[in-house]
């Protein structure tokens, strides 16, 4: 019984992705896990919980779906023949269909009253009583509803019924499992709610205008548009007017940033190669835990951590703070539309401060530099078995080495020893390549910085307005972003050596 309500954010999670509303996801989900409780001493293998736990959701959802299905088409799809006759129709079956519909379509301020006045047979005055609104405006929804079924949508959007992959994440302080505390994003990950959010992503829309760009009935959309309000991924810009609430990656950042970025920061880019060879240099003599790497592999981590510690110091941008959101941790979402390589930005920085566990060490990974492969942070639990190996070549906890060594961030030898495949500082280590890099790159951050902020003032023109917050923390993250195409820059010019070996650009620092 613990195990089922531990899963209850999940399912729920799955339900919303599987249901048309808020309503029919509360129940679907409450479905599912009355179902588990009942059927759970069944279960043999303990060991197959969760497989045979969505095996149970999967079988509760098509059966759920197959009845609220008559149900939705019985109501919102029914329209009486007095309402098809005021647009001059025969009742011919086709066109009956037809129009029930476009009835579909409306958004529901109209779909409301047409169903009230037509189906349940209600005067003006009494549909006013019912909806606590005045009279004229019941008047005036009815007499628009008439224009919007009669006209139709004559020509759908050309986005209509040709869905955009939209990929969601967050960035910001927050601690996520991805299992029983799910992230935000799960909760619609659907790809109704995506097209919404790219829909109303350049300036706002109403409930109707969604549904014509989506190609889904408005009842549909209006469900969306409240899940999406609920988990803060839209704001509210006007009156019944909606509008994405974080910022959207696509081609046009992409060409703008290619077309850009180098350019601006060629005057000082064969500076700041010598500058972090010099880094590198004296990098190597400190007596750190390389894991093995060679290096000019070493130069591409060195080069990332010398310029967010530069960057700490130096960096002109402002940096909003970010606002407590809903489960009371401080992020934001960011999505990306799936393009064909057009590149946005660079270097992207993720870190797992690690601060809530047993632990004495960080993980910080640098992705995005010159052709370096792509790495996840660690959990905290493999930061922590990682430290142990460091510590005593072994670890207690079996169950998360098991699991680092799957990700890559341990190898287990032929002889039996364990290896950590992440380069490690102590915090005397940490606090001496500091000194290092600040030395080494303070003469030439003036300069860069300026080269950056005359970036950005072109850049920050192409996000809407009402974003300026993220917009501000996505462009100061640029700062340190934008020394990919400092190295980029020097590959070509044949300055720096493409990556080698471990190509992972990542490091394990102690901080207590």
């Amino acid at each position: 019984m613990d195990r089922i309500k531990d899963y209850a954010e999940r399912v729920y999670g799955f339900a919303v992705r599987h249901t048309y509303s808020r309503e029919e996801a509360d129940e679907l989900s409450q479905e599912i896990l009355l179902t588990a409780v009942r059927e759970l001493p069944k279960l043999k293998d303990e060991g197959r919980f969760e497989p045979w736990l969505w095996g149970v959701a999967r079988n509760v959802t098509r059966a759920f779906r197959r009845a609220a299905g008559k149900k939705r088409a019985v109501y919102l799809y029914d329209v009486p023949e007095e309402a098809l006759a005021e647009d001059g129709e025969d009742g011919d079956g086709e066109v009956y269909g037809f129009l029930r519909a476009k009835v579909a379509y409306l958004p529901k301020i109209y779909r409301d009253v047409i169903i009230l006045h037509y189906y349940d047979g209600l005067s003006t005055r009494a549909i006013s009583e019912k909806l606590h609104i005045p009279e004229g405006t019941v008047t005036w929804r009815l007499a628009e509803a008439r224009k919007k079924i009669k006209g139709g949508f004559k020509s759908m959007n050309e986005t209509a019924l040709r869905p955009v992959h939209l990929s969601l994440s967050l960035y910001g302080s927050c601690n996520y499992d991805g299992k029983l505390r799910p992230f935000p994003t799960a909760f619609f990950d659907d790809a109704l709610s995506q097209n919404i959010l790219c829909c109303s992503y350049e300036k706002p829309r109403t409930v109707g205008e969604l549904a014509e760009l989506c190609g889904v009935p408005a009842y549909y959309v209006e469900d969306r548009v409240e899940n999406l309000l609920s988990r803060e991924a839209m704001v509210e810009a006007g009156k019944g007017r909606y509008q994405t609430g974080f910022v959207i990656r696509s081609d046009k950042h992409g060409i703008y940033y290619r077309e850009n970025a180098e350019k601006a920061l060629l005057p000082v880019a064969d500076g700041l190669i010598s500058a972090l060879k010099d880094v590198t240099r004296q990098a190597l003599q400190i007596d750190f835990y390389k894991a093995e790497k060679d290096e000019n592999s070493l130069f591409y981590l060195f080069s990332a951590l010398a310029f967010s510690y530069a960057g700490e110091k130096c960096n002109p941008l402002p940096f909003p703070r970010f606002k407590k959101r809903f489960d009371g941790y401080m992020w934001s979402y960011i999505g990306s539309i799936e393009t064909h390589g057009a590149k946005w930005m660079g270097i992207g920085v993720e870190k797992n401060s690690n601060g809530a566990s047993r632990g004495s060490y960080s993980h910080t990974v640098f992705n995005g530099i010159g052709g370096t492969a792509q790495r996840s942070m660690m959990y905290d639990n493999y930061v922590n078995v990682c430290e142990d190996i460091l510590k005593s070549g072994k670890t207690e906890d079996l169950y998360s080495l098991d699991n680092a060594v799957n990700e890559g961030y341990i190898v287990k030898r032929a002889d039996g020893s364990l290896f950590v495949t992440t380069p490690a500082f102590t915090m005397e280590q940490t606090q001496r390549f500091r000194e290092i890099a600040v030395k080494s790159l303070m003469p030439l951050m003036p300069a860069y910085a300026e080269c950056v902020c005359s970036f950005v003032e072109g850049y920050k023109k192409l996000f809407p307005a009402h974003l300026h917050d993220d917009v501000d923390r996505l462009c100061y993250s640029l700062f340190v972003g934008m020394l990919a195409d400092v190295i980029e820059y020097g590959q070509k010019a044949g300055k720096v050596a493409p990556p080698s070996g471990n190509r992972f650009v990542d490091i394990l620092q102690q901080f207590k």
